[in-house]
């Protein structure tokens, strides 16, 4: 009778172990940024893949409609408070909506003459008024000016922070250097959401043995400055911020007026972008798969043609992989 109690109070423990441990297991998988987490145990097989997507790309216009595209949608969702940026696809370090303001902006470059003026005899020191105001007067010297105000009389202040005086009562003045007008700050400017067509999302690719099919768990996506923009004078992708796709979902979900995938077949079809993303009604290609060196597939490969090309091979090798599943 006591080995039966025994045996039936062992049963009770693992099953609350079991349930302490499928809802840890659910609690952390959320964490990472999935909409619909799927439990390790009932995982078979995963792979991690980036995937870039071009918005100019007639596939992917129907979620950068004129004034509803996906950057605009996210950015204001930012601005507002709404939405968590962070700094990687690592979801650990975040961004402050200010600094995502500053990663989404460019500074004016400095004004400079063309090469016509150049030619035309023209040189830096006529920016900026030159050397006459335009009638033949000399303009005012900029040293004899500054000269005037470098030094600036005021009290003389004593220990205690007030005015020292001398023996007849009268205020003892001094001669103080005064620092020079800070130059003004450059002058920054937002990109605007047509310029940020570029974006990175990182899933994993999941095969759900309980389910018997693959899965595609949308992690993060990732918007990017693109490197062909002109003010982008650095000439590489840029990111702006990193967002947990689970978040991404409740702000399309919040606004269904402006976050649409735009049907340019039927005003009355348009769909949610939360939809959009579910039904896979974009195109991407690969650019990086889970690997020990955290390498993209470019730098693998040695280029950029490379990288495209084992993009495809990488796309086919995995659907094969599905296939197989099924086959054997």
């Amino acid at each position: 009778m006591k080995s039966i109690h025994t045996l039936a109070a062992i049963a009770a423990g693992l099953s609350l172990s079991l349930t302490a441990s499928a809802q840890e297991q659910a609690t952390t998988a959320s964490s990472t940024g999935s909409h619909r987490p799927i439990p390790p145990s009932d995982q078979m097989f995963r792979k991690s893949i980036w995937r870039q997507v071009d918005l100019r790309e007639k596939q992917n216009k129907p979620m950068f409609s004129e004034g509803k595209e996906i950057t605009r949608i996210i950015l204001d969702a930012v601005k507002r408070g709404e939405l968590q940026a962070y700094k990687n696809d690592s979801l650990t370090s975040t961004f402050n909506s200010q600094e995502v303001r500053g990663n989404a902006s460019y500074v004016d470059e400095a004004v400079k003459l063309t090469d016509e003026e150049k030619a035309a005899g023209f040189s830096e020191k006529d920016l900026n008024g030159g050397s006459d105001d335009g009638w033949g007067t000399p303009a005012p010297k900029a040293g004899a000016k500054s000269t005037a105000a470098k030094t600036v009389r005021q009290p003389k202040l004593g220990a205690n922070g007030k005015p020292m005086k001398d023996k007849k009562g009268k205020v003892i003045m001094e001669t103080v250097a005064v620092a020079p007008p800070a130059p003004a700050a450059p002058i920054g400017n937002e990109y605007r959401p047509k310029d940020l067509y570029e974006m990175e999302v990182k899933e994993d690719m999941i095969f759900d043995k309980k389910r018997s099919r693959m899965y595609h768990d949308i992690k993060s996506i990732t918007l990017l400055v693109p490197s062909t923009l002109p003010s982008n004078v650095s000439g590489i992708e840029k990111p702006i911020g990193t967002f947990k796709y689970s978040d991404l979902v409740k702000v399309f979900r919040a606004n269904p007026e402006n976050a649409i995938w735009f049907n340019p077949e039927n005003d009355a079809q348009h769909k949610n972008l939360a939809d959009a993303f579910e039904l896979w009604l974009f195109n991407s290609y690969i650019t990086k798969v889970s690997n020990a060196g955290d390498s993209r597939l470019d730098d693998i490969y040695g280029g950029a043609q490379q990288g495209i090309l084992a993009a495809q091979q990488t796309s086919a090798d995995l659907i094969e992989y599905e296939y197989n599943l099924w086959s054997f």
